[in-house]
């Protein structure tokens, strides 16, 4: 049997399973959000930390566990390998999406400002790790594929310049 797993957070640099084959590549409309919380790994149910999830985003694009146990929904979408293509590389690989209902899934967060993102980041640890080292790891695995995400890239950026404060001011860090 095969299956294909889309990726778009900790499974691009930390799949967690044995897999035969990798490929980079994208799926159409949807876009990476930190919108969802993470009770289990990067917070806890006191301070959550946030990871991403996919929202619906018309022209958008989306690069490329027990963690997933916290996304309620699986779906099956195309993946594509060049922006060019009309027809994907590969069809109905499967994705794990936390929605944006609480009823059905009490750990999502929804969208806020960068900056209070940030600071969430920032102050939020649970049993994987510190949530900015997800963060970190995400944008440096999206830059050794040769995907830039803006929002990635920008809420990084943020967490650093916040860290970088906090060290001024002789906060922990």
């Amino acid at each position: 049997m095969v299956m294909w797993v889309f990726g778009y957070g900790s499974l691009i640099w930390k799949a967690g399973f044995p897999y035969d084959d990798r490929l980079v590549g994208f799926i159409k409309d949807h876009r990476r959000v930190f919108d969802q919380g993470s009770t289990d790994h990067r917070g806890t149910p006191e301070f959550p930390g946030r990871t991403v999830t996919l929202e619906s985003a018309a022209g958008e694009v989306c690069h490329l566990e027990v963690r997933e146990k916290q996304y309620d929904q699986k779906a099956y979408v195309d993946f594509f390998t060049d922006p060019a293509a009309i027809t994907p590389a590969v069809s109905g690989v499967m994705v794990y999406i936390g929605s944006p209902d609480k009823k059905i899934n009490p750990n999502y967060l929804g969208p806020a400002p960068l900056e209070d993102i940030a600071r969430q980041i920032v102050l939020a640890e649970g049993p994987s790790g510190p949530n900015r080292d997800y963060l970190f790891q995400l944008e440096k695995a999206l830059l050794q594929i040769g995907c830039e995400d803006k929002h990635v890239k920008d809420l990084a950026d943020e967490v650093r310049r916040l860290l970088s404060e906090r060290k001024l001011k002789g906060e922990e860090v």
